[in-house]
């Protein structure tokens, strides 16, 4: 099944400050070893809200909201799709992911990954 990893933003993202080295580094290791074992499907990263728009729908009517929007901890920052056997594999590679940025980041750090099935075509037979 597969599984998509969402990486939520924080205002240093917002601000649009890159990672340190050593965490894409560690970042880096981690999804070769993932797209070696085949288990990674794709990922990446997105821009800050600022270069972003959302557009809604509401009684028929389109509005566009250009960015940067307000609440930075329900962005997301980033993505990955992994390939997997389980939820629970899911889960251990999310909280694999999170030690990897409380290793390099220290204590002090917080963040969060939403894990998410994704639909397949078995869903809609």
């Amino acid at each position: 099944m597969r599984y998509m990893m969402m990486v939520k933003a924080d205002k240093d993202y917002e601000a649009g400050r890159p990672p340190s080295p050593e965490l894409l580094a560690a970042i880096g290791k981690l999804s070769e070893e993932m797209a070696r074992s085949g288990r990674l499907v794709d990922q990446g990263g997105l821009r800050p809200s600022s270069h972003g728009a959302k557009v809604q729908v509401s009684g028929g009517k389109i509005k566009v909201l250009d960015g940067p929007f307000s609440e930075a901890k329900e962005l997301i920052g980033g993505y990955a799709i992994f390939e997997l056997a389980s939820r629970e594999e899911a889960i251990e590679l999310a909280r694999q992911f999170m030690k990897l940025h409380a290793d390099v980041l220290g204590p002090a750090f917080e963040g969060e990954v939403e894990v998410r099935p994704m639909f397949g075509p078995e869903d809609f037979a």
